[in-house]
């Protein structure tokens, strides 16, 4: 990504470029930046094509077009899904293409031996843009807050985390929010977190588990009756409290070997914020429990899918039975 800004601030661009991964919101930003800068007002030189089934000839006959009183022609193609397919006949093209010509790639999915990769790996540039780790997602946080003239405590910080998660569109969506909700004031407060930002399911699923470890079935049972008001499927919440289960046999198990949250964040792919709370969590469980709530979990969804059960019936009668005392 640092060589897209450097390319940007010395105007030196690349014939080609690819920006894809699953951090949509770093996608966006770099596109829009590279498309900006190249750009500018210039509609007449500016292409774009967008989805599946893009006709190369056309798109080729496009890139051998002289820019009209520009520098370049910029032709933007986004999931086109052609870093997933055996076409090499673009691949092939590349390699002459015009130098009066830039084609910017933006795509969920690559394969990387794809030859179309390939070839923009070697003669353009590739950024990855992937989830963020917990320490560039508070830089960037308290970057956004610094602009705003906002101030925030390490407690209410971690809170916006644990509600909305890593994703950068919806961080981004939900600072915006409380920017509004809190104009006029110079401190973020965690009852301006609570009253304003939307909770993801993973958050609420969270909850959840707080109060199955608590056996407090009033908590359990509001929690899923909030959700299903929410029209969010029993068998996707059966889902999310399988891979929760997992997630605390996970810890738990690395947990009792020694290692800290950071270390077994990085051991298991995850955020150090999460492995904090399901570390708190851990402590009401054995790994016995543990593994008898995921045989449990994989009955109940069994007696669903082969008709013995009704889904709604089944995740009522698990939760119920893990807040029995």
């Amino acid at each position: 990504m640092q060589t897209i800004n450097n390319d940007i601030k010395n105007q030196t661009f690349r014939p080609m470029y690819l920006i894809y991964g699953e951090e949509n919101y770093l996608k966006r930003f770099y596109k829009n930046k590279l498309v900006e800068a190249m750009v500018g007002d210039d509609t007449m030189n500016f292409n774009e094509y967008a989805g599946k089934g893009i006709e190369i000839r056309p798109l080729i006959d496009l890139a051998e077009t002289m820019p009209f009183f520009a520098e370049r022609r910029v032709i933007l193609i986004e999931d086109s899904e052609l870093f997933k397919k055996k076409d090499e006949e673009l691949a092939d093209y590349l390699k002459s293409m015009p130098e009066t010509t830039c084609m910017i790639f933006v795509e969920q999915e690559v394969d990387k031996r794809n030859k179309l990769f390939k070839t923009v790996k070697e003669l353009g540039y590739v950024c990855e843009c992937a989830k963020q780790n917990e320490a560039y997602l508070e830089r960037w946080v308290l970057q956004r807050l610094k602009r705003e003239e906002k101030k925030i405590t390490r407690d209410t910080l971690n809170l916006i985390f644990e509600r909305i998660g890593d994703d950068m569109e919806l961080l981004e969506c939900e600072l915006e929010k409380l920017f509004s909700y809190t104009a006029g004031k110079d401190v973020i407060e965690t009852e301006d977190v609570l009253e304003i930002c939307t909770v993801r399911l993973e958050a609420k699923i969270f909850d959840m588990m707080d109060a199955i470890s608590e056996k407090n079935r009033e908590r359990i049972l509001e929690l899923y009756y909030d959700l299903v008001a929410l029209r969010e499927p029993p068998m996707r919440i059966l889902f999310m409290l399988v891979r929760q289960f997992r997630l605390l046999m996970q810890v738990k198990q690395l947990s009792d070997k020694g290692l800290r949250a950071d270390a077994i964040a990085a051991k298991i792919g995850s955020q150090s914020f999460v492995v904090r709370k399901t570390l708190r969590q851990v402590q009401n469980f054995t790994l016995a429990q543990l593994k008898e709530a995921l045989r449990n979990c994989m009955e109940m969804e069994e007696a669903v899918k082969s008709g013995r059960m009704d889904e709604n019936m089944a995740l009522e009668l698990l939760l119920i039975q893990y807040s029995s005392k």
